[in-house]
C-alpha cells in the first residue's frame, strides 16, 4: 500500500527556510473571454473561437447591410442581436478551434479540434474569429498586473504563467491562497477576465492544481496532500507524459499517478529508459526543483502553415514550392530580427489523415540564411513520404546561438530522431522531392 509522503527538501524548502510556494496561473478560456468582453450578450452561450483572423471592417459592413437604419461602430457591438452571429454548423473549411467557452466544452468541443468535427458536436455554437492583437494586448496587461504584486514570474505563453510566491508578502498565508486571491482580484479589475490558480511546492504540481477548480478557482496543494490530491489523478495529468507514454504505462497496468509511484525506479528505468524512467519516478512522488525563470532564451524558432486543401508534391508542385520558400524566409527573418542563428534545421508534415512526421538535420555552422535553411530543409523532405497528400508544412531551426556564445540547451521539433542513415522507408517509391525542389535532385 502507498503511504503518505512529503516531497524532499528541494521541493519545500528555500535558503530563507520558508516553504517553497509556486503558483501556476491559467486564464480561463482566454481567447473566448477576450471576445466576450466585446460581446457581453454572448456570455453563457456556447462560443468557439477559430477559423481565421478577425476583420473589423467585414463585421461592420455586414451589420450595416443587415441593419441599415442603425449606426454601427466599436461602441455598439454589445447591441448586436445574438441571432446575427455565425453558427458553427455553417462553417466550411480546414480551421481548428483555438478555444471554446465552458458552455461549448460541455458538448466535447476542445482546443485544437477541427471546426468541422466541432460542428458535429455543437452545431449551434457561435463561431468567432481570433483577434490576435487584442489577445496580445490583454495578455501584456494581465502579466504586468501580476508582476506589480509578485515580480518573479515566468511567462509560459499568451495565457499562462508561473509565479514564485515564496518570498512575496502574503505568499505563505493559507498556503498561498491570500496572495492568489489578491492576484485574481487585481487581474479582474484590470481586464474584466477571470483566471484559475494552483499553488503548490513546485511547478509540476502547481500546473496540475490550476485545473482543479476551473473557472475562477484557487487550489492549494501542500506537501502532505500528495497522496490524497495527486495520486488519484490519471498519469496524463503530469505535464510531460504524452499519449504514447501514457498508452505504454496503461499497458503495464499503470493508470493513476499513485500506480506510477508504486513502481520501483529500477523497473521504470528498464521499461522507459534511464533518464525518462528516473523522471517518471520523481514526478509521481511530486519532486521538481525547477526554478521560476523570469527570462529565458528561445530554444528554436519555427513557422508552419495549414493548407486550405490537401496538397500533393507532384500535382501542386509550384504552390508547395512557393509556400516552402516563404516559410524558410519567415524563419530566417525571425532569426535575424532576434539576433540568432541555428545548427539544427527541420521540417514538419501533417498528412491528410492527421499523421505527423518530422525530420531534422544538424549542420556544422549555425545559420540564419534563408537559402541555407531551404537547402537543408529540402534534404529533410527527401526523407519523408511525399507520395501522399498533406495538410500542413512547417520549417524549424533549433540549437540556437548568438554570435560568440555556445549553443542553447534543449529544443526539438518533436520526438522524431535526428538525421540518421537513410533507409528505404524514409523515401516513397513515388518520391516527388526532386520535382518540387529540382535544385536538390
Amino acid at each position: 500500500m502507498l503511504t503518505s509522503v512529503k516531497p524532499e527538501a528541494p521541493n519545500n524548502a528555500t535558503p530563507s527556510n520558508r516553504p517553497r510556494r509556486i503558483a501556476h496561473l491559467d486564464m480561463d478560456a482566454f481567447y473566448a473571454s477576450v471576445e466576450l468582453l466585446r460581446y457581453p450578450q454572448l456570455k453563457g452561450l456556447p462560443v468557439v473561437i477559430g477559423g481565421g483572423r478577425r476583420r473589423e471592417d467585414d463585421l461592420t459592413a455586414r451589420l450595416r447591410e443587415a441593419f441599415p437604419d442603425r449606426d454601427w461602430g466599436p461602441d455598439t457591438l454589445d447591441r448586436i442581436p445574438v441571432d446575427f452571429f455565425p453558427r458553427l454548423k455553417d462553417y466550411v473549411g480546414r480551421g481548428v478551434a483555438t478555444t471554446a467557452t465552458y458552455a461549448a466544452r460541455q458538448f466535447g468541443v476542445g482546443s485544437a479540434m477541427g471546426l468541422m468535427k466541432a460542428a458535429k458536436l455543437c452545431p449551434d455554437a457561435i463561431l468567432l474569429p481570433v483577434d490576435f492583437e487584442e489577445v496580445k494586448r490583454i495578455s501584456r496587461l494581465f502579466k504586468h498586473t501580476i508582476t506589480e504584486i509578485a515580480p518573479v514570474m515566468e511567462d509560459r505563453g499568451v495565457d499562462e504563467v508561473y509565479i514564485d510566491f515564496t518570498e512575496v508578502p502574503g505568499g505563505q498565508r493559507e498556503g498561498g491562497r491570500v496572495l492568489a486571491r489578491l492576484i485574481q482580484k487585481s487581474i479582474f479589475q484590470a481586464t474584466g477576465l477571470t483566471c484559475s490558480i494552483g499553488v503548490a511546492p513546485n511547478k509540476l504540481i502547481a500546473k496540475m492544481a490550476s485545473e482543479f477548480n476551473k473557472p475562477n478557482g484557487i487550489s492549494i496543494v501542500m506537501p502532505e496532500d500528495l497522496q490524497s490530491l495527486i495520486w488519484p489523478l490519471p498519469c496524463r495529468k503530469i505535464n510531460g507524459i504524452g499519449p504514447k507514454a501514457d498508452a505504454k504505462l496503461q499497458s503495464h497496468g499503470i493508470h493513476t499517478i499513485g500506480d506510477l509511484a508504486a513502481r520501483v525506479p529500477l523497473w521504470l528505468r528498464e521499461h522507459f529508459g534511464r533518464s525518462y524512467g528516473a523522471w517518471l519516478h520523481d514526478a509521481a512522488w511530486g519532486r521538481d526543483d525547477r526554478p521560476v525563470v523570469t527570462e529565458s532564451e528561445p530554444v528554436s524558432m519555427s513557422r508552419e502553415t495549414t493548407f486550405d486543401r490537401d496538397l500533393h508534391a507532384a500535382r501542386d508542385r509550384a504552390e508547395l514550392g512557393a509556400i516552402f520558400t516563404r516559410l524558410c524566409e519567415q524563419v530566417s527573418a525571425d532569426l535575424k530580427r532576434k539576433g540568432y542563428a541555428g545548427r539544427t534545421i527541420g521540417i514538419k508534415i501533417t498528412y491528410d489523415n492527421f499523421e505527423k512526421v518530422t525530420r531534422d538535420i544538424t549542420i556544422d555552422e549555425a545559420t540564419d540564411d534563408p537559402g541555407v535553411i531551404r537547402r537543408h530543409a529540402g534534404q529533410c523532405l527527401k526523407r519523408v513520404d511525399l507520395g501522399r497528400r498533406f495538410r500542413l508544412l512547417g520549417v524549424r531551426v533549433g540549437k540556437l546561438v548568438k554570435p560568440g556564445t555556445e549553443p542553447l540547451a534543449g529544443g526539438r521539433y518533436s520526438e522524431a530522431p535526428s538525421l540518421s542513415p537513410r533507409t528505404a522507408r524514409d523515401r516513397s517509391p513515388d518520391d516527388h522531392t526532386d520535382l518540387l525542389f529540382p535544385e536538390l535532385g
